[in-house]
């Protein structure tokens, strides 16, 4: 089991120490768009000659029945198409991707690294405070095999593997703080796939790629072929594990979370307003502004909109979060510990649809989500979509600005 007894052990002492060379080119989105173009027409092409037919037989039937003096059949009703949700996001997804385990990426977020790409598909992305008091991008992909260009990529730290094991999801990063994960990395804790770099036992052969418009180490991406060779080589599972819990509670999809009676939160700063403290969302310029029109939050840093570098859209999300946690400087290099897994219960500030709710947050289990509950104890209940989560460092949550 590749010291898989020993790990387990170590993440629960770290748990209550702190609380708790390949060149391959993606394909371009051009023939990618291209392909799906044709694929649509031709299904078009087959569903219209289907019903044509159908009509077609009908109209048959209808004038048989005349001529014979009897009644007009009465028209089948259709079928009711069944609506599957997805467990990540809660929105309406095909069958196909229902049990489909997804791929939690590390995201470079230093201004050098940016603007990401395909971050814009991620379904829900993580924002922690690292060494430097900036902060690194972790993003969970539902649908990672359909996103060409993923990146750029950096590497882990322990807490976002704590944070990625809430979802099952695969995990990729480039780069490790060896001393606090490496044991890890390198047991059957969990699902990884490794740059070939210092510390790691067995990387991956085909994932990775060096792009030649930015300099090193801002310039690593993943090939979602590349990836999806090295999921199979590695034998990993594409499906959920069994007992898997959903993190998030959804309303219905014919329906919205709107609290009223909650006090409106339009302009979230997880650092605060200005660019100067040490919780690592100030330096980066961390904020999200609520849009009445679409219901989403926009989101905002280093002085500007924050972007899909493939797209150039604006990154929204219908929810965002902020998880407050307890912290640590665990040495010189001011590599820093946070307390996901463990008896505490700490708080937690929730917005959807321009309002908030506050409540509080557990996690017991490590291959168990955190879960989020109001002040009466229920689960929060929010809008199907993307969400974004700031973990907040308590000794730094004086600083969160919301108005």
């Amino acid at each position: 089991m590749r010291k898989h007894a020993l790990i387990i052990a170590t993440l629960l002492a770290l748990t209550s120490l702190v609380g708790c060379d390949t060149s391959k080119i993606a394909p371009t989105s051009k023939v990618i768009e291209a392909q799906e173009k044709a694929a649509a027409e031709a299904k078009a092409a087959e569903e219209a000659a289907e019903k044509a037919a159908e009509e077609e037989a009908r109209q048959e039937e209808i004038a048989e029945a005349i001529a014979n003096g009897e009644e007009i059949p009465e028209e089948e009703p259709e079928e009711e198409v069944q609506t599957f949700r997805s467990r990540i996001s809660g929105s309406e997804i095909t069958y196909n991707w229902l049990d489909h385990r997804p791929l939690a990426v590390m995201l470079n977020n230093i201004k050098e690294g940016c603007p990401q790409s395909g971050i814009e598909e991620a379904s829900i992305v993580y924002e922690c405070p690292v060494e430097g008091r900036i902060t690194r991008l972790m993003a969970i992909f539902e649908k990672y095999e359909e996103v060409p260009k993923i990146g750029s990529i950096r590497s882990c730290r322990d807490y976002f593997v704590y944070l990625a094991l809430e979802y099952d999801a695969i995990y990729a990063h480039f780069g490790q703080a060896t001393i606090y994960v490496g044991d890890m990395l390198n047991s059957d804790a969990v699902d990884n796939i490794s740059g070939a770099v210092s510390g790691i036992e067995v990387p991956a052969k085909n994932a990775f790629y060096r792009s030649n418009d930015r300099k090193a180490p801002h310039n690593v991406y993943i090939d979602n072929e590349g990836i999806v060779e090295d999921i199979k080589e590695f034998g990993y599972r594409t499906t959920f594990r069994t007992g898997f819990q959903d993190k998030f509670v959804y309303c219905d999809l014919d329906d919205r979370v709107t609290w009223d009676d909650k006090p409106s939160a339009t302009e979230l700063y997880p650092g605060g307003k200005t660019t100067d403290k040490a919780n690592g969302f100030s330096k980066v310029g961390a904020r999200f502004e609520y849009n009445e029109a679409d219901g989403k939050y926009y989101r905002y840093q280093y002085g500007g909109e924050h972007i899909d570098g493939e797209t150039g859209n604006q990154l929204s999300y219908d929810n965002v979060v902020f998880q407050y946690a307890n912290g640590i400087v665990r040495d010189s290099k001011d590599y820093l510990g946070f307390g996901l897994v463990g008896d505490n219960v700490d708080k937690v500030q929730v917005f959807t649809n321009g309002k908030m709710t506050e409540g509080t947050w557990k996690r017991t289990e490590i291959y168990e989500p955190a879960k989020y509950y109001d002040t009466d104890g229920n689960e929060i209940v929010i809008n199907p979509g993307k969400t974004w989560i700031c973990l907040i460092w308590n000794d730094y949550a004086g600083d969160v600005v919301i108005e």
